[in-house]
């Protein structure tokens, strides 16, 4: 299994070199132009863009150099120009761990990366507990209560939860209980290190309402799975020797018919764990969703293309651990 995770690793790295250049021309492929927003912003709030010509903001940004230049920056294999006496020859980029600094703020975008990621982690966690502590117990009830009121409670509860969007429910808490009871969720991020009871409430409902969400498909799966399951030969076996109908599913049943689902959830962990740009913008969290949200609106190239850098690397890794987890589960399953 070592070399097979060896091999693995080694193959992630030219799959993100070519991420890298799909994200890298993708992006400016977007509609509308940075430097036009930048400089009506400026006109409408103080009138600077009579003093700024197009030209210079492009110079400075290095927007006028060809792409293979731009990219060759990005990547950190091109120097930079130099902006003050001592710099020139400069070469910093992701190749280096640096993403780079947002068009309009300056800022390191590694460092506001960092800063909401564990708003995103944590929003994530719950939306993932969630989904697990309700789609595998609905799911296997309604595998071992096959055509039984419980099995078409199950199912229906699991189409409700496909078929409902996220973003719709997120607003309908939101507005019918400030309606109803004059109660909203809190839309100021309070963070957990200042508040633990409040942080907890805040994320608690969205990261609920994520989890119903996803938790749909994966209890369709295990119903699935685990029916399959029950019908192979080794299941009959133990119940001839008598077994409790708790231990034939919980030690027997449930571990192979959740390999299946362990490839869904490993599917929808990055999704997770990044936060959704509908979920945080409703609920006002600052996580990555929301700023990757914020920066497609203000064509933000560099932190577009960090962003969506640093989810492809999480699929990555994500795959990779669900394939070692398959041979945790079974046995059988042997990598060389």
């Amino acid at each position: 299994m070592r070399a097979y995770a060896i091999r693995r690793m080694l193959l992630i790295i030219p799959t993100i070199g070519l991420v890298t250049i799909i994200v890298f021309l993708l992006v400016r492929f977007i509609p509308g132009d940075v430097i036009d927003m930048m400089m009506a912003q400026m006109a409408e709030q103080s009138g600077m863009g009579a003093e700024l010509t197009e030209e210079y903001l492009r110079e400075e940004m290095g927007l006028n150099q060809p792409l293979l230049v731009q990219y060759g920056r990005w990547l950190g294999v091109w120097p930079h120009q130099p902006e003050e006496p001592g710099t020139q020859g400069k070469v910093s980029g992701i190749l280096q761990g640096d993403l780079g600094e947002s068009l309009w703020k300056s800022e390191s975008i590694s460092q506001e990366i960092l800063q909401r990621l564990p708003v995103s982690l944590e929003l994530g966690i719950i939306a993932l507990s969630t989904g697990m502590i309700i789609a595998i117990p609905i799911g296997v009830y309604s595998a071992i209560r096959q055509d039984t009121w419980g099995d078409y409670l199950g199912r229906t509860v699991a189409i409700l939860a496909i078929s409902l969007p996220s973003f719709w429910i997120g607003t309908m808490v939101i507005v019918y209980p400030s309606i109803w009871w004059g109660w909203t969720p809190s839309l100021e991020y309070i963070p957990i290190v200042q508040d633990l009871g409040g942080n907890l409430l805040q994320f608690i409902i969205p990261g609920f309402i994520m989890g119903m969400v996803t938790s749909g498909t994966v209890m369709r799966m295990t119903r699935t799975m685990m029916l399959e399951v029950l019908r192979q030969d080794y299941i009959r076996t133990v119940w001839a020797k008598g077994l409790k109908e708790r231990t034939i599913i919980v030690r027997h049943a449930m571990k192979n018919a959740l390999i299946p689902v362990v490839t869904i959830w490993g599917m929808m962990l990055p999704f997770l764990i990044s936060g959704t740009v509908i979920t945080e913008q409703i609920f006002c969290l600052p996580g990555i969703g929301r700023l990757l949200f914020e920066a497609l609106n203000q064509r933000d190239y560099p932190i577009i293309s960090g962003i969506n850098l640093v989810l492809s690397t999480v699929v990555l890794l994500s795959n990779l651990l669900v394939d070692l987890t398959y041979a945790w589960m079974d046995p059988r399953v042997q990598y060389t």
